[in-house]
This record gives C-alpha cells, sequence and structure tokens, in this order.
C-alpha cells in the first residue's frame, strides 16, 4: 500500500458510499466521511448515513460522532480528518473519503485561513438583524461592509453573507481581509486521487426525490422530533440540516405532509445543483470525472489499476 489519500465525491443520492464500500475492499482501505451532516449523532436517517449493515462490512470513521448542541466547522473536521489518515497510513490502509462537501475536501488539501471563532451571541445577533430587515437589505448592508468579500458569492447564500458580517463585527476586521493571510496547512506533501461522479442532472433530481420517500418511510419525522425533543438554538448547523426545518414545520403543524416531502425534495434538488456547480468551478485537480451514477460501475469488471491512474 501507499500513501494515497482517495476522495470519492460528488452531488448528494447518487449512490458514493456503496461505490466507496466497494472500493475499500479492492485496495485495503477504510472509509472516512466527508459529509458535514453525517458527522452528528442525531441524524442518521436524514443524512443517510451508512447503515451497521455497511459498517460491518468496513470500517467507517467520523460519522455520527458530534453532539447536534455543538457548533462544528470545517476546521475541526479537518484536524479530525488529519488523525484519522494518520492512523490509517500507520496501519497500511487506504484512507477513502466519502462525501459530497466540497469544502470539506478543498479545505483539507490546500488548507484554510485563520480566522477568530465568532462566539453564540454574535452568529444570534447576525440571524436576528436577518430576519428583522430581510434578505435584500441585509445583502446590501454586508455588500456595503465588504464588497470584495460578497462580490463572487450569490444573493441567496445567505449563511456565507451571516459569516461575513459576523467577522467585521466581532473581529472589526473584513473577512476579505483576513482571507489575505497565508493559509494553514492540514496536510504536507500529500498524494491524493480524486474520483468525482456527476451523473445527469434531471436524473440526480429523480432519485432524490426517491430517497426523501424513503427516508420517510424509514423513519425520519420520528428522527426529527427527537431532535426538536432536544430544543437545540435554531442557528446550529444542525437545524439546518435539508428535511430539518420542513419536517419540523411539518410536526409544527404549519405545513401538511405532502408539502413537507414535496420542499424537503426542492431543498435538496437545490443543493444537488449547487454542488455542481461547485465542482464544475472548482480548481482541485480531478484523477476522473465521471458522467455516470457510481453504481453504473462494476469495479469487479474493472481493470482497478488503470481505473485509478
Amino acid at each position: 500500500m501507499n500513501n494515497t489519500i482517495y476522495f470519492i465525491s460528488g452531488p448528494t443520492a447518487i449512490g458514493k458510499s456503496e461505490f466507496a464500500i466497494n472500493l475499500s475492499k479492492k485496495i485495503n482501505g477504510e472509509i472516512i466521511n466527508a459529509d458535514s451532516m453525517q458527522i452528528y449523532k442525531e441524524l442518521k436517517i436524514i443524512t443517510a448515513r451508512p447503515t451497521s449493515t455497511d459498517i460491518k462490512k468496513v470500517q467507517h470513521h467520523l460519522y455520527g460522532y458530534v453532539n447536534g448542541n455543538e457548533r462544528f466547522n470545517v476546521e475541526k473536521w479537518c484536524l479530525e480528518a488529519v488523525k484519522i489518515i494518520n492512523f490509517l497510513i500507520n496501519k497500511k490502509k487506504s484512507p477513502i473519503f466519502v462525501g459530497g462537501s466540497g469544502l470539506y475536501i478543498q479545505t483539507l488539501i490546500n488548507g484554510i485561513t485563520f480566522i477568530p471563532s465568532i462566539p453564540e451571541e454574535i452568529k444570534d445577533a447576525s440571524k436576528e438583524l436577518f430576519d428583522k430587515i430581510g434578505l435584500n437589505n441585509f445583502y446590501k448592508l454586508v455588500k456595503d461592509l465588504d464588497y470584495v468579500a460578497t462580490k463572487d458569492i450569490s444573493k441567496n447564500d445567505t449563511q456565507r453573507l451571516k459569516r461575513i458580517w459576523e467577522v467585521y463585527n466581532y473581529t472589526n476586521k473584513k473577512f476579505s481581509s483576513w482571507k489575505k493571510n497565508k493559509n494553514n496547512k492540514f496536510l504536507e506533501s500529500v498524494n491524493f486521487k480524486i474520483i468525482l461522479f456527476l451523473p445527469e442532472r434531471e436524473q440526480n433530481y429523480r432519485r432524490v426525490n426517491e430517497r426523501v420517500l424513503k427516508m420517510i418511510n424509514n423513519g425520519a419525522i420520528e428522527e426529527i422530533e427527537k431532535l426538536l425533543k432536544l430544543d437545540f438554538k435554531k442557528t446550529l448547523p444542525i437545524m439546518r440540516a435539508h428535511g430539518v426545518p420542513e419536517i419540523s414545520s411539518y410536526l409544527g403543524n404549519s405545513i401538511s405532509l405532502d408539502e413537507c416531502i414535496k420542499k424537503t425534495q426542492l431543498v435538496t434538488r437545490h443543493y444537488v445543483k449547487r454542488q455542481n456547480t461547485w465542482w464544475k468551478s472548482s480548481k482541485l485537480p480531478i484523477l476522473k470525472k465521471f458522467n455516470e451514477f457510481p453504481d453504473e460501475f462494476d469495479l469487479k469488471l474493472s481493470n482497478l489499476d488503470h481505473f485509478l491512474k
């Protein structure tokens, strides 16, 4: 085994996990989660976390290990990921990351600029201000504060807009100024290979719709009902996971079950679109890019050496 790190990525609901399991068996690997929501203990069904059967086939890492009341972020994940990489390489195992969070993969490979952690009260203040003045006014406010930071992001990317406002209001320094600092690296001289799947969008959307129905039938509503009883702050990342706001609205009698399903399918399809856009604009070097679904590849019949070169 060499010290190569593998990344299997692409949009949600395409079948990356099963492909990664099959690849792991072929190259003596273990799987590491690269999905920002599959880290949370409380979200198993709604995030399509690997099943107990999957975990018995191949060892999995960084799934369901973070409490939902913790504000986890990409830097914390990278630090944990590096520990697992070193652990696996020492065991002469191949680390295989699987997940659709491109930002996590990019940050692990390229590093991150240090920006101070933002206190909860500042995050609460940004949410309150956004709710009070609305998207258009908030976007104009943030644009006036830090034009450079806003020029490359969508007006509808409320999470990043709030982040820019929070950093400025807590540090009295623009987000764009912090980003000029040199990146802190997590990996040195790493040999990595990215296998990217970007299947036809409409087919991907159909799989999303089917997955949402499957989740509802498998207990997603009950899972979110338990989550809501924990009374976590609505500003925490776990409360923004696809399906959580929609099922919460259904449980609060604000919408019907049919509306809940349709809204969850819609927000997830929008996420697929954003994932496609992100990867198509990414400057990360891709070893192999496929327009098929991962389950359309039979690794038993493939020339694996050719596939991974």
